[in-house]
């Protein structure tokens, strides 16, 4: 029988960092009162060629709904100064679905009777040669959360087959130490993301009931921790719709924000998933964040941190995808398959972590970002290795 202990207790082999942060970031959100900003704090944040802390908040109040049309255009703007025309293409690989987690709202929870499965090396280099051949550049790594099914060593040998297909390698894998993460971007992994899911503590506590994931804080330093073992880049996002959205969403922007401010050479993303249906369960509705809120939360985040990258998930609608990419998004998946490999002929060996909405084919979205009158850009990063 597994031990459930407190969600703010660090277990054996989790590496602690001398850092307050979390305090920080728990006591702005509390303090964070989303109904007390009015129509003159949203017009405010809008005039400002700095967004603030406060003006964030604003832009993230109901008070600013009416406003999506100006923090639309504002938000324009900002993307186009900062990134231009550019949208950024990259395609996810899940290699496992061996979870030790038991997560309520998730596909690959432990307790929940999917197929099983992870990739041999022969296996992933055949998925590598498939997405290789669609000419994409940059893959994300995914697998469950289970250091047993696939060690940092098993992840290594991953990274180091995906390097010599790929110039840049994403990583959305359990968190680690520093000494993990230094291995990984020695094997050639770029970028780390890790999603809080929520900043909630009493929401962290009842959807995480057991597993390594059941401790909010070393979830939450994670990014630091891969930024101090050498990663260019971090990822941060909240499964909108666990929690209070608005809150949420203030409180991951305000920790990207933090992060940003105490480490300036590291590339900063976002990501903003919402609940989706998975395997033996159905989404509820008790938190359900509409389109339109979605969108307001993507332009508050691209007017707060203009120089962060907004990846827009295949959780999303084809429509809804296409028209946020010139407005803040700066990133698109394509191609995408969420259960165990699935990019060969073959078929997928394991059960996925969620349904997707976009199932378009990578050709389809880049003919899509043309229409756009926007450049599909396959690298951003040249890697003399593979010269």
């Amino acid at each position: 029988m597994r031990t459930i202990y407190d969600p703010m207790t660090y277990q054996p082999q989790m590496q602690q960092l001398d850092s307050t942060m979390l305090e920080t970031v728990q006591e702005a959100m509390a303090a964070f009162e989303q109904t007390t900003y009015i129509e003159a704090d949203v017009k405010s944040a809008l005039q400002k060629q700095t967004c603030s802390v406060q003006d964030y908040a604003a832009l993230l109040s109901p008070a600013a709904m009416p406003f999506l049309e100006q923090m639309a255009e504002k938000a324009k703007q900002e993307r186009k100064a900062h990134f231009g025309n550019s949208v950024q293409l990259f395609t996810p690989l899940y290699i496992s679905n061996y979870c030790e987690n038991q997560c309520i709202y998730c596909g690959f929870n432990c307790k929940n009777a999917i197929h099983r499965s992870r990739l041999s090396a022969e296996e992933i280099e055949k998925e590598m040669q498939a997405i290789a051949k669609t000419d994409m550049r940059e893959v994300l790594l995914l697998t469950g959360e289970s250091r047993t099914a696939s060690d940092v060593q098993y992840i290594g040998e991953a990274v180091r087959i995906a390097k010599k297909y790929f110039p840049t390698i994403g990583l959305e894998v359990y968190p680690m130490n520093v000494e993990d993460y230094h291995y990984l971007n020695t094997c050639g992994a770029d970028f780390v993301t890790v999603f809080q899911e929520t900043y909630h503590l009493d929401c962290y506590e009842k959807m995480h009931q057991a597993g390594a994931k059941r401790c909010m804080p070393y979830r939450f330093y994670a990014q630091e921790r891969a930024i101090l073992g050498g990663m260019r880049g971090v990822g941060f996002g909240v499964l909108l719709g666990l929690s209070n959205f608005r809150s949420d969403m203030f409180a991951a922007g305000y920790h990207a924000f933090l992060l940003q401010k105490q480490y300036p050479h590291a590339e900063i993303a976002m990501s903003f998933p919402r609940l989706r249906p998975y395997k033996n369960h159905e989404k509820t509705a008790e938190n359900d964040v509409h389109e339109t809120q979605l969108l307001q939360m993507m332009l508050a985040l691209r007017i707060f941190l203009p120089f962060a990258s907004i990846t827009i998930s295949t959780r999303e609608r084809a429509g809804f995808r296409d028209n946020v990419l010139p407005l803040c998004a700066t990133k698109i998946s394509a191609g995408v398959n969420v259960g165990i490999g699935g990019h060969t002929e073959e078929e997928q060996k394991g059960d996925a972590q969620f349904e997707i909405s976009d199932s378009r084919s990578l050709a389809e979205i880049h003919n899509a970002i043309l229409k756009q009158g926007m450049q599909p850009v396959y690298t951003d990063y040249i890697n003399t290795n593979l010269l």
